[in-house]
């Protein structure tokens, strides 16, 4: 296998991530096939192409990775997820931008990087094994209020 150009990088890449939150309150989750994460659940997302926009690149990483279609909200963090080896060495580093977006069609499917794909609503959020970052996202977005559930700080 090609080595992977996000691992070991000489500066900070850009990734882009999507709440995509539909009209009854389910979040939309992928599996991960590769690191960093893999076989985690995350949000969906990717890094922009050259020339794309930040939102332009969410909408293309959602609907390949998912096969649903999203309209971009709004910001909701901007963030860094720097991942060390055991040697302490820098693996990765991502300055993360985060979206709220909504579904404009809501049938899944899964992809090669992302071989599960689920609408999962806030209080089954805890029987699934998410990423740091998610967990992040989700529990920022319940205490600003842009999800609501009832379900505070659960996924810590």
């Amino acid at each position: 296998m090609a080595e992977d150009p996000r691992e070991y990088p000489s500066r900070p890449l850009v990734g882009v991530g999507g709440l995509i939150v539909d009209e009854n309150g389910r979040v939309l989750l992928v599996k991960r096939a590769f690191d960093p994460g893999k076989g985690l659940w995350a949000v969906p997302g990717g890094t922009p192409e050259v020339g794309e926009t930040l939102k332009e690149a969410l909408v293309r990483e959602v609907e390949e990775e998912t096969g649903v279609k999203i309209q971009v909200e709004k910001l909701i963090d901007v963030f860094d997820l720097i991942v060390n080896d055991e040697k302490g060495k820098v693996r990765y580093h991502f300055v993360l931008v985060d979206f709220l977006a909504k579904p404009l069609t809501g049938e899944v499917r899964p992809s090669f990087e992302t071989p599960e794909v689920r609408w999962v609503g806030l209080k089954e959020l805890k029987n699934y094994p998410l990423t740091a970052t998610t967990r992040r996202l989700i529990n920022l977005a319940l205490e600003k209020g842009i999800l609501k559930g009832g379900v505070n700080n659960v996924y810590g």
